[in-house]
């Protein structure tokens, strides 16, 4: 599977997280600081200390979105 992995801070400054608000992320655990990472499916992956969690999804344009907010490419 591919991802993009990014920091916290940068989904939260991203544009069009569809259906999570900032407080929602929040509220699941993520901070700045947080290790996350995409799928090309859309789905929102948290690092936790032993394990990745699945918090939710990216909707419409994402691919897009995510690489202009990163400037990575799917590893």
């Amino acid at each position: 599977m591919q991802f993009i992995e990014l920091a916290g801070k940068t989904l939260l400054e991203m544009q069009g997280v569809d259906g999570l608000s900032v407080a929602d992320l929040k509220k699941l655990g993520m901070t700045d600081v947080s290790v996350v990472r995409i799928n090309r499916q859309g789905d929102i992956e948290l690092r936790r200390a032993d394990r990745w969690d699945v918090i939710g999804g990216l909707l419409g344009d994402y691919e897009h979105r995510l690489r202009s907010a990163t400037g990575m490419e799917w590893v």
